[in-house]
């Protein structure tokens, strides 16, 4: 099976530097055109000049079609008029993948309300802001394809990443129930965890991995996530050559009678209700209904 994205339109935010530059050059190597947005600015958010126009510009100089967007993932007027500027240029939008952060770290004692509240902003209401803006856009075309960006930080805890790991693992919610969502209009979405060496990355893994994680690690299980084949509501973390599915998983777990719904009983079986022999992958909230009255596969 050959992957390419000929006559599909995608969407790549935060794609100035790093993952998502490599994301929209090689959609772009690959047949799509692409929309480059990318604010600018430093790591922590603070002001910077944005190179989505540059990215724009490498793309047609090999040869590819690309228009820049310099507008914030937070400004939902922006993000908006960004949707309708691709579909005047090109009549659809295939493909979102949103890619844009910010790091403000800090242990929790540290940290501000302000730079929680900034990077659940940026993070998981900008992911937001740009899927409502393509979602009419892509139930009238009967496709989509959405790309959601989680980390390790939110699906298993990072010291000083509070705010980056509630709005990663948020992002994750986002994917499943909106996956649920889209399926009657072939919209798919999915997650990708990256580990790649980003200017977001620099400080905080040893040179000499770093050397091993470059962007374009990442950027076959991005693509496939994207495509028109991709599977739905999927977590697929990347990097070093390395592919792997992350789960969230329910245990088998207990039941007990109504006399023995105590918080004692709950102490006292906590590792029989850990234990992970036999535990599934649930599809949807009533997985954990039916393993509570015993009803479960």
């Amino acid at each position: 099976m050959t992957i390419r994205f000929d006559n599909r339109v995608a969407i790549v935010t935060g794609a100035g530097n790093g993952l998502g530059k490599a994301y929209a050059l090689e959609l772009a190597r690959l047949g799509a055109k692409v929309v480059v947005n990318d604010l600018g600015g430093a790591r922590d958010g603070s002001a910077g000049q944005s190179n989505a126009e540059a990215v724009a510009e490498e793309i047609r100089a090999a040869g590819g079609e690309a228009i820049f967007s310099t507008g914030s993932v937070t400004d939902e007027d922006a993000m908006n008029a960004m949707v309708a500027d691709a579909k005047a240029k090109w009549g659809r939008v295939d493909i979102l993948m949103n890619n844009a952060g910010i790091l403000r770290d800090k242990s929790f004692a540290k940290m501000s309300i302000a730079d929680f509240r900034q990077i659940v902003d940026v993070h998981l209401m900008g992911s937001a802001i740009c899927t409502k803006a393509v979602w009419d856009l892509m139930r009238e075309q009967n496709y989509g394809r959405i790309l959601m960006t989680t980390s390790a930080t939110g699906l298993y805890g990072n010291f000083g990443q509070t705010n980056y790991g509630a709005a990663k693992l948020g992002l994750v919610g986002f994917m499943n129930s909106l996956g649920i969502e889209g399926l009657k209009n072939n919209i798919r979405v999915n997650t990708i965890a990256p580990a790649a060496a980003t200017r977001m990355t620099e400080d905080v893994m040893p040179a000499e991995v770093l050397a091993k994680m470059g962007p374009e690690t990442v950027v076959p299980a991005a693509l496939f996530l994207v495509s028109e084949d991709a599977p739905d509501r999927a977590t697929i973390a990347a990097g070093a050559g390395g592919f792997e599915r992350a789960h969230i998983t329910l245990t088998r777990g207990i039941q007990v009678a109504a006399a023995d719904m105590t918080p004692e009983t709950v102490a006292a079986q906590f590792d029989a209700i850990s234990n992970r022999e036999g535990e599934i992958v649930p599809d949807g909230v009533s997985a954990q209904a039916a393993m509570a009255l015993g009803l479960s596969a």
